[in-house]
């Protein structure tokens, strides 16, 4: 399933280590509110996150309240989103297996990386990467590749030896673009019959990468 020769895996965040839909669908529904806008449930909000917060402001709010509905969200979020992130299952086993095998390990989110870390940080999962890069630090969003290129040069690592994990049929064109193979795990925003069409291997837990990852040292 995995090709020889990796030494590098770089995550995405929301719905590959971590479930953060929650504190997102509660930010989003405070913005919506200023508007009197009626509320959504979690799974809409599930299927519609992914592209940055811009873009779903956009979507969900209005093109015309973007600046004010990202700070409707973010004065919400940073209340909440520490306390109201949770690992997903095998994340913290899997970074801590692959970190002691000597893989080099980074994340690459459209969440802002001074949330990111944050949320690694309280779950204890910090420690085994090298680097977290988003939108404020590679100043652009996924599909576009400089955040998983920065990922590469902090490992100083070559596409062709990372793998790039993600949850989303948008993170099979993020890894495509900065020329690094893909692998899908189920459980975030798409169902298992989208990630499957995308043509990736896909698996339904992180665990399955410690079993097809050797040790390096």
């Amino acid at each position: 399933m995995i090709a020889a020769g990796i030494r590098a895996v770089v995550f995405d965040l929301d719905g590959t280590l971590v479930d953060s839909y929650g504190p997102i669908a509660v930010s989003l529904n405070h913005a919506r509110a200023h508007w009197d806008l009626p509320a959504l449930t979690d799974r809409q909000v599930r299927q519609r996150v992914g592209h940055g917060l811009e873009a779903l402001i956009a979507q969900e709010i209005g093109g015309d309240r973007v600046a004010e509905g990202v700070r409707l969200f973010r004065e919400k979020y940073a209340q909440i989103f520490a306390a109201d992130t949770r690992a997903l299952p095998e994340t913290q086993e899997t970074l801590r297996d692959l970190h002691e095998k000597g893989y080099s390990l980074a994340v690459a989110s459209n969440k802002p990386a001074r949330f990111s870390r944050v949320i690694l940080e309280r779950l204890g999962m910090l420690r085994f990467v090298t680097h977290v890069a988003g939108p404020d630090t590679a100043g652009s969003t996924k599909p576009e590749p400089a955040m998983i290129h920065s990922c590469l040069e902090a490992m100083q690592t070559s596409a062709s030896e990372t793998i790039y994990v993600g949850d989303m049929v948008l993170d099979v064109e993020s890894g495509r673009r900065a020329g690094l193979p893909v692998l899908l795990v189920t459980g975030g925003s798409a169902s298992p019959e989208e990630l499957q069409r995308t043509g990736c291997p896909v698996v339904d837990t992180l665990a399955r990468l410690r079993e097809e990852l050797p040790p390096l040292r």
